[in-house]
């Protein structure tokens, strides 16, 4: 008997760190060993995201619960994986999409789904001793991701009158990961200093990141750049990046967008426009969801603007949807990818998506959610593809701080092997 073989998988109902209840799975091999792994959820989704599965009981959780995620991997899933391989991850994957049978994964739930492939490919590195980057990746993972953290929120975010959802920085100019870090937790105690000073709130949002209420979204752009400089740093070291969340502001009746906190109304050439403003009067290097999700149109309008000066990310527009970002390339819309695992559902699909980007010359970024756990596996997927950038929030909050301490575990881990970032 092969030894790596699934004997049963379970799941239990776990919060996220937004008081939301999630799927963790553990998934039990022949010998004895196990892998754990939970899923986080989004505050701001995409229309196109594979389906989230909630129980809709108002009674338990105001219907967040996921009792139902949870007996679909106790029930239908262990029965359907026990006996596979755990190190064939396809065929794990395989079996999870033929079970559901659905484009969105709305019958076992993306949730469910997803824990289970986690877990399995958890199980099967801890069957060899390995950490999970070097199962996933191989000799060639070495490369540490250049944080983006978002040290500002806004949008769906925050409670304050912010419009663009996330402003982040980018330590770049570091030599290190552990560097890097350094740099962006001295900014971002930095900027809580200047808003204090200010008499701004110091509360943070879903993400870590500071949440006041400002004149204006571009105060912000201001705020931080003053937070880099007084921190020591250039704008050459540290760049800065943006999460629009522009679907949020979408009217599909009326064709333009509406930013509700400040109640200005925008076509989609005036929104380029602006964009296109921000990053020539601002170290920009990176705008995420700068239009509607739906209008390839406008996207391929922006790349033709910024796409030779910046990354332009899509979130929304891609949904790590291997076909979506297939339409993206054909279209000629971004030049980049945020890869969120529970927008997709399985661990074979995620990395099937990051092949289909680099084999264009796409971009990819690994992402959290707004609704994060304890699990690191994003920190050793993003080593294990080679990563340049990974988005895991604030350098504040347990849940985005797990990450980063397992990414410094594995730099100690790589010693001399280790690169950081693009370069």
């Amino acid at each position: 008997m092969n030894k790596a073989q699934i004997s049963k998988c379970c799941a239990r109902e776990i919060l996220d760190s937004r008081g939301t209840p999630t799927v963790e799975a553990t998934v039990c091999l022949t010998d004895g060993t196990i892998g754990v792994a939970s899923v986080p959820s989004g505050a701001s989704t995409g229309i196109f995201e594979a389906c989230e599965l909630r129980d809709g009981d108002k009674k338990r959780y105001h219907g967040r619960g996921v009792l139902g995620a949870v007996s679909n991997v106790n029930r239908q899933i262990s029965q359907a994986l026990s006996g596979v391989n755990a190190e064939d991850q396809a065929q794990i994957d395989r079996i999870l999409l033929d079970l559901d049978g659905t484009e969105q994964k709305s019958r076992l739930g993306a949730n469910a789904t997803l824990a289970v492939s986690l877990a399995a490919a958890r199980a099967a590195a801890n069957h060899y001793r390995l950490p999970l980057y070097r199962y996933l990746g191989g000799a060639a993972a070495r490369r540490l991701p250049v944080p983006m953290m978002n040290i500002l929120n806004g949008g769906a975010h925050a409670s304050n009158n912010v419009e663009i959802q996330e402003f982040m920085i980018a330590p770049v100019g570091a030599e290190t990961f552990a560097e890097g870090l350094r740099m962006g937790s001295e900014i971002y105690r930095t900027l809580g200093s200047l808003l204090r000073d200010k008499g701004l709130s110091t509360a943070v949002g879903d993400e870590g990141g500071y949440a006041p209420s400002l004149p204006g979204d571009e105060d912000a752009l201001r705020l931080i750049t003053q937070a880099i400089t007084e921190s020591g740093y250039t704008t050459d070291q540290v760049k800065i990046a943006l999460d629009c969340a522009a679907s949020e502001w979408f009217s599909e009746k009326e064709a333009c967008y509406r930013m509700p906190k400040r109640m200005l109304t925008k076509s989609r050439a005036e929104l380029i426009g602006e964009w296109e403003r921000l990053v020539s009067e601002h170290p920009i290097f990176s705008i995420e969801d700068g239009l509607d999700q739906r209008d390839f149109d406008g996207w391929r309008e922006m790349t033709a603007k910024l796409g030779k000066k910046i990354l332009l990310v899509g979130d929304d527009l891609f949904v790590t949807n291997e076909k979506r970002l297939r339409e993206g390339i054909r279209t000629g819309a971004a030049n980049a990818i945020l890869v969120k695992p529970n927008q997709i559902g399985t661990l074979s699909e995620v990395l099937n998506v990051i092949r289909t980007a680099l084999s264009h010359g796409y971009g990819f970024i690994p992402s959290h959610r707004s609704g994060e756990t304890e699990d690191t596996t994003l920190a050793d997927i993003a080593v294990a593809t080679n990563a340049a950038y990974i988005k895991t929030g604030a350098p504040c909050r347990s849940e985005r701080v797990a990450k980063y301490n397992r990414l410094l575990r594995i730099e100690a881990a790589l010693g001399d092997g280790a690169v950081y970032g693009a370069c």
